[in-house]
């Protein structure tokens, strides 16, 4: 039976309209997600040769790039995962009859679950180190995707999104703590590294929706659990390799504050809450993308589901390369340019998009994606450089910002577009991104560094 049901999906599959440009789009995407991974990631003869759950890799032996990759490619199951969520929300909202104010509350209820707990758990596991805990919360992702294929009521549906939202609490900041410990020092390369595993899975929900979820129903939604038991496996090795690295570097001394260490207490926490600000516009904007441009779309230019679903999965994938690009160039040329540039730099975009045609919404969307993507991986590592030793609160703290602000924007503009109108949503956000200029009050870290030096 089972032969028989993948044989007549692959054929209905088939049937749909463009699927093979889909997919051939998808594998040039893949090509050049590992293109990049070949130009970022020198030879592994640099890494002893070992599993994942062998001896630790020391900082001066180079960057731990297998543990890197493992913990990348669970960064994509997982938010490819949790990415389903807002792919199929049209879905949602035509099996529910839901308001666009309540498709707001069930983006609410996920990422202000994720906000509230991730400070905390990254605080939690500063003081008492939990390697293990990576695979417990993949198992509470997995957990609510299986309640969200068979949620018979809103209510549950809100359940579903808050279990999903506690296994990214506790996924995102260790798991940016392992990137960090296998960054051999090249921390904005690690954490972009990690990070585009993230948006690259995004970047592949609504794609999936439209291709399985959309054709075979909500009921579809479990097969997705198959990708959670493989991230669970992955984590539970990565786990392995985290708990040798901690038993390893027992007994050395603590970070230094480097080139913070001129900086007071009150200019670091006035610089933290200068980021915060620039994650307040890029996430609220995002927001508006992630919540609302499907619905955009099919209102204002009158396009499918479907159709509407492959832009969305072309923004994400803009955002993905975006990510690429913003920590190896913080690197080489200091984080405080690029968190300048990819914040301020995408106003002319979004302020263009609510008048462009629906040829040129796709393009400028692109634009938007890449530049406002470079900038999260160079606000985490400067925020890390601002308070060292303290990865799992900073890393906590971010994300959950980051999650909360994507909750707080996705509620709020709901609501106006239920009492306003969807056009008008993307004309009140369009300005989001002239709150990049508020980086010109962020410390000059890096020159402090190079002059001490």
């Amino acid at each position: 039976m089972l032969y028989t049901s993948l044989i007549k999906f692959l054929t209905e599959i088939e049937k749909y309209p463009n699927f093979h440009a889909y997919l051939h789009e998808s594998r040039r995407n893949l090509t050049v997600f590992l293109s990049y991974r070949r130009q970022v990631v020198p030879p592994m003869s640099s890494q002893p040769a070992s599993s994942l759950a062998g001896a630790p890799t020391p900082a001066a032996q180079g960057t731990a790039f297998r543990v890197l990759s493992a913990i990348s490619f669970s960064h994509l199951l997982n938010d490819m995962i949790q990415s389903l969520i807002l792919a199929i929300y049209p879905l949602l909202k035509a099996n529910f009859d839901l308001s666009f104010g309540q498709v707001g509350l069930i983006t609410l209820t996920y990422q202000i679950t994720a906000s509230l707990l991730q400070p905390v758990v990254g605080l939690y596991t500063d003081k008492y180190p939990k390697p293990y805990s990576l695979p417990v919360g993949m198992g509470f992702t997995l957990v609510g995707l299986l309640l969200l294929a068979v949620a018979p009521n809103f209510g549950v549906l809100l359940v579903a999104a808050a279990l999903v939202g506690m296994g990214s609490s506790v996924f995102h900041p260790e798991s940016s703590r392992v990137a960090r410990m296998a960054s051999g020092g090249r921390h904005g390369m690690a954490q972009s590294f990690f990070q585009v595993g993230g948006n690259v899975g995004s970047s592949l929900g609504p794609l999936l929706a439209a291709l399985i979820i959309v054709p075979h129903g909500r009921g579809s939604v479990a097969w997705f659990s198959v990708a959670a038991l493989v991230a669970i496996f992955v984590l539970f090795h990565v786990s392995r390799w985290y708990a040798a690295q901690r038993a390893a570097s027992k007994g050395k001394p603590a970070a230094r504050r480097g080139g913070t260490a001129h900086l007071s207490r009150g200019k670091v926490m006035f610089a933290i809450g200068i980021l915060l600000v620039l994650i307040f516009s890029k996430y609220f904007y995002l927001a508006s993308i992630s919540s609302y441009f499907t619905f955009y779309l099919i209102s204002k230019f009158h396009v499918s589901v479907q159709n509407a679903q492959i832009h969305l999965f072309v923004f994400l994938f803009a955002v993905a390369a975006g990510t690429m690009i913003g920590g190896p160039l913080g690197d080489k040329i200091g984080r405080k340019y690029v968190i300048w540039g990819s914040i301020l730099g995408a106003a002319p975009f979004t302020l263009m998009l609510p008048y462009a045609s629906l040829y040129w919404t796709g393009i400028l969307t692109v634009a938007i994606g890449l530049i406002l993507a470079s900038a999260f991986s160079a606000i985490l590592v400067y925020a890390q450089e601002l308070i060292p030793g303290k990865v799992g609160t900073v890393s906590g703290l971010f994300f959950g910002f980051a999650f909360g602000m994507g909750g707080v924007g996705a509620a709020v503009l709901g609501q106006l577009a239920d009492t306003t109108s969807i056009d008008f949503v993307y004309h009140v956000c369009a300005f989001l991104p002239l709150l990049g200029i508020v980086t010109i009050f962020l410390p000059n870290v890096e020159g402090h560094k190079k002059a001490v030096a």
